[in-house]
């Protein structure tokens, strides 16, 4: 038998609301998105750890749970997304994993052959570049790329395009010999 109503009528229920997402923008340099990242973020007054994976590319997005704004009635916190905009501060192009540079070479050794030193995103390495190398030739340096992103010890590819430097301010000596070489 009941009177006034159903049983628990006199309780409110309080609805529980997820907390509202945030969203953040974090800018870094190219030669930081290498190798994972400390950053501390102030959202609300609080200060939020977190680490940047390393090969995170410009325009992502990583998500840091329960970190938004605060939950109504017990409700859970929204969730802090974080993009992040790369700055290129080397003399690298990014696409995707790869990178790609260019080198220049003197005419001599686009000719004869020869080593050269170029920099990579890990250090100098020492090329043999091959003789009779054409303007604009493409090499490529397997694992010397960008790291790919949350693959430890996985990296894209460096092509590095040569390009010849033809020798300015030659002495009549020099002309004479490049003549010389005209005329075989």
């Amino acid at each position: 038998l009941f009177f006034g109503g159903p049983p628990n009528a006199g309780r409110s229920r309080q609805i529980k609301f997820r907390g509202e997402d945030y969203n953040a923008q974090l800018q870094i340099n190219l030669t930081d998105a290498i190798k994972p990242q400390k950053q501390i973020l102030t959202v609300n007054k609080e200060k939020i750890r977190f680490t940047v994976p390393a090969g995170i590319e410009n325009g992502q997005t990583i998500k840091i749970p329960g970190r938004g704004g605060p939950g109504i009635n017990g409700g859970p916190n929204g969730d802090l997304y974080i993009t992040f905009s790369i700055t290129n501060n080397s003399g690298f192009k990014r696409l995707g994993n790869d990178l790609y540079a260019h080198a220049d070479i003197d005419l001599y050794t686009a000719v004869l052959g020869g080593d050269i030193t170029i920099d990579t995103l890990s250090g100098k390495v020492k090329l043999k570049v091959k003789p009779e190398t054409q303007n604009g030739s493409r090499i490529k340096l397997k694992g010397k790329g960008f790291p790919v992103y949350k693959n430890d010890g996985q990296y894209g590819d460096l092509y590095i395009t040569y390009t010849v430097k033809i020798p300015t301010h030659l002495t009549e000596k020099q002309k004479s010999l490049f003549t010389e070489l005209a005329k075989l």
